[in-house]
């Protein structure tokens, strides 16, 4: 089965709260068949709201990954999620990730107001979490992590960790050790993972060379397999939509 007979369909949020969420997305398999993936890094934290034919409805936090992880998409599944931006784990989420690294955790049923029923009206879904999250804003957001994070994204990691820090008005030791009790990993490895999500669109195009940041074709084919655990041209050719970065698919 094919990546294409799911369906998946994803809604960017409001400008108020584009600085924790980056996107409301769903993934429903309408089939009695079982997908298998190869999950490759996207510099996310999700939580997901699940429910199929074998589980029962449930809540979980996926923590930030940094390398390849095989999944199954259950069969007469419905999952929607949230996913989030950094910025969010300290200021949004219930809990920390600093641990969970490559892992994840169950939350309470009932976050942010949500149920079983809920999963049944995807436009419905990110109407009441947009509100739900509005509501959770914080008064103040430190300038100095709201820089950081703007420059991050908005450079897709290509800015060196001594650069973001100067912009920033951070030191850059302060901010690897937040960045490692925070998200269980230093500044220069996520990064590393956002510049590699930005070049998934042109691998998955068939441009098999590096472009951007990186120093030779030798590094970008290192970090193809580190993040894939497949050389650029088996990810090209994706046989069987096996490799999948949720955050750069078409939505349908």
């Amino acid at each position: 089965m094919a990546f294409l007979d799911l369906t998946y369909r994803a809604i960017k949020p409001e400008p108020l709260l584009t600085s924790f969420v980056e996107s409301f997305w769903m993934l429903v398999n309408p089939t009695g068949l079982a997908q298998p993936i190869v999950l490759v890094p996207d510099g996310r934290i999700d939580v997901f709201f699940s429910v199929s034919a074998a589980e029962p409805y449930h809540v979980s936090l996926l923590g930030l990954q940094d390398r390849p992880e095989a999944q199954v998409i259950a069969p007469h599944s419905t999952v929607f999620a949230i996913s989030w931006n950094l910025l969010a784990v300290e200021y949004i989420l219930p809990t920390q990730v600093g641990s969970l690294l490559q892992n994840g955790c169950e939350l309470p049923g009932n976050f942010l107001g949500m149920g079983i029923d809920d999963l049944q009206d995807f436009e419905g879904f990110c109407a009441k979490a947009a509100a739900r999250i509005t509501q959770a804003l914080p008064a103040r957001v430190d300038p100095r992590k709201r820089q950081l994070f703007e420059l991050l994204y908005a450079s897709h990691g290509s800015l060196s960790v001594q650069a973001l820090a100067e912009a920033a008005g951070w030191s850059s030791r302060q901010i690897n050790r937040y960045f490692t009790r925070m998200f269980g990993l230093p500044l220069k490895a996520y990064s590393s993972i956002l510049r590699f999500r930005a070049t998934w669109p042109q691998l998955k195009a068939g441009q098999l060379y590096a472009e951007g940041n990186f120093a030779d074709q030798a590094h970008f084919i290192r970090e193809m397999k580190k993040y894939t655990g497949a050389v650029p041209k088996e990810v090209a050719r994706n046989h069987d939509d096996r490799f999948i970065q949720l955050s750069t698919l078409p939505g349908k």
